[in-house]
C-alpha cells in the first residue's frame, strides 16, 4: 500500500519541491540582481529627483526629532546617488542620476536634531562620499556641476567640521552635559567618510589637513588586539569576556571599513594578509550577521549584531575585495554574492532593517555597490 501511495504521490511531491537554487555566486547572476534593485529605485525616484522620504515610517522607529529623518533620507539618496553613479550607463540611469545629484547639491542640508540626536552626521558622511565621488566623475565635468558639487561637498565638509569629536572621529549621539561639538563617536562613522576627506582635502573643500588626520587617527585607535575594531573609541576596551560587540563576531563589518579606510589613508600595516584575514572572519562568521538582518530591535543578536550592519558590511567587504591584486578578487566577488543575492526581495529592493522608506533605499543602494564592485 505504501508502494502505491508513493508511485501516486510521487510526482505531486517533487512538482511542490523548490527548483534549484540559482547560482547567486555568477556574473550573471549579480548583474540580474544589481539591475532589477536598479530598476526598483528608478521605478521610486520622486519627481524632484529624491530618493526615500524624510518621515518616521514604523512604529518601532525611537522618537527622533523631525529633523532626524529628514537627515536619513539624505544620507540614503547620497548612497542611491553612489549606486546609480556606479552602475553602468543607460539613457534612463542618467536622467535618474543628474537629477539625484541635483537634489543632493540643492535640497536643505539637514542640522542636528537636538541636544542628544547628532544623525544628521550619517547625512554629511554619506553626503560627503556622494559629492566627493560625483566631483571625480567625469560625466560631471562640466563647469556648472563642479561648482553646484563643489559647494554642496564644502558645505557637507563644514559640519563635519564642526562636529568632530575631540579625538577625531564622528558620531550620531551625545552624552551629557550636552555640547555643541559633540563627545562620543564611532569607528565605523569616521571609516566610512575618511577617504572621501582625503579627496576633500584635495579637491580644497577642506584647508585643515590635521581634521583629516585626526579622523584616521581615531579609526586607527579603534583597533583592537584581537583583530577586530570597537564600537567606539574608549579608555579600558569593553571586551568582559563572553559575547560582546568587540568581539570579532560582532565587528565583522566595523573589520571591512576599518581596514578600507586605514588602506586608503596609506596606514602600512593594513597589508594584503591583514586584508585576507578580514575577509576571511567575514565568510566564516557570517551566520552571526544573518541572524541579525530584519530583527527590529538592534543589537539583540548574539554579540549584539544589529540588522542594519548586513548591507553597510557586505558593501565594505566588497571594497576591501577590490583592494587586493586582481587575480584573487573574482574568487572573493563570488563568496560574496550569495550573501547579497539570497536576501533580495521580489520586487528588486532589499532591507535589512526596518522598512521604512529611507531605509530599503539605503540597503538597496549598498547592496548594488556590493554587486557592481565585483562586476568592475
Amino acid at each position: 500500500m505504501r508502494h502505491c501511495l508513493a508511485l501516486l504521490l510521487g510526482p505531486l511531491l517533487l512538482a511542490q519541491e523548490p527548483a534549484a537554487p540559482p547560482d547567486h555566486g555568477s556574473v550573471e547572476a549579480a548583474r540580474r540582481g544589481s539591475d532589477r534593485a536598479i530598476a526598483w529605485l528608478l521605478a521610486r525616484q520622486r519627481p524632484d529627483g529624491a530618493f526615500g522620504s524624510g518621515v518616521r515610517g514604523s512604529l518601532w522607529e525611537p522618537d527622533f526629532a523631525v529633523e532626524t529623518f529628514y537627515a536619513f533620507q539624505v544620507a540614503a539618496h547620497s548612497l542611491a546617488t553612489m549606486a546609480l553613479l556606479a552602475a553602468p550607463e543607460a539613457p534612463e540611469r542618467t536622467v535618474a542620476l543628474e537629477k539625484a545629484v541635483r537634489w543632493l547639491c540643492t535640497a536643505r542640508v539637514p542640522q542636528r536634531g537636538s541636544d542628544w540626536d547628532v544623525d544628521g552626521v550619517w547625512a554629511w558622511v554619506f553626503g560627503t562620499v556622494a559629492t566627493a565621488e560625483v566631483a571625480r566623475s567625469p560625466r560631471f565635468a562640466s563647469e556648472e556641476w563642479r561648482g553646484l558639487v563643489a559647494r554642496r561637498g564644502r558645505e557637507f565638509v563644514a559640519k563635519l567640521e564642526q562636529n568632530q569629536v575631540p579625538e577625531g572621529g564622528f558620531g550620531y549621539y551625545d552624552d551629557p552635559t550636552f555640547s555643541r561639538r559633540p563627545k562620543w563617536a564611532t569607528s565605523f562613522t569616521t571609516s566610512a567618510v575618511v577617504p572621501a576627506l582625503a579627496v576633500a582635502l584635495e579637491l580644497g573643500w577642506t584647508q585643515d589637513a590635521a581634521f583629516v588626520e585626526r579622523a584616521v587617527e581615531y579609526v586607527r585607535r579603534c583597533r583592537l588586539p584581537n583583530g577586530a575594531f570597537s564600537y567606539d573609541l574608549t579608555p579600558i576596551p569593553r571586551l568582559t569576556g563572553g559575547e560582546h560587540i568587540n568581539d570579532v563576531k560582532g565587528s565583522l563589518g566595523r573589520i571591512q571599513s576599518g581596514h578600507w579606510a586605514l588602506r586608503l589613508a596609506g596606514d602600512e600595516s593594513v597589508t594584503d594578509e591583514r586584508l585576507r584575514w578580514g575577509l576571511d572572519q567575514f565568510f566564516e562568521h557570517h551566520e552571526f550577521l544573518l541572524v541579525a538582518r530584519r530583527r527590529p530591535v538592534p543589537h539583540e543578536a548574539f554579540y549584539a549584531n544589529a540588522a542594519y550592519f548586513y548591507y553597510f558590511g557586505h558593501h565594505y567587504a566588497a571594497r576591501c575585495i577590490e583592494l587586493l591584486p586582481a587575480s584573487e578578487r573574482a574568487p572573493l566577488h563570488q563568496r560574496l554574492r550569495p550573501h547579497v543575492l539570497d536576501t533580495q526581495r521580489k520586487d528588486g529592493s532589499f532591507s535589512d532593517f526596518l522598512d521604512s522608506s529611507y531605509m530599503e533605499v539605503a540597503s538597496t543602494a549598498f547592496a548594488v555597490l556590493a554587486l557592481e564592485l565585483g562586476l568592475r
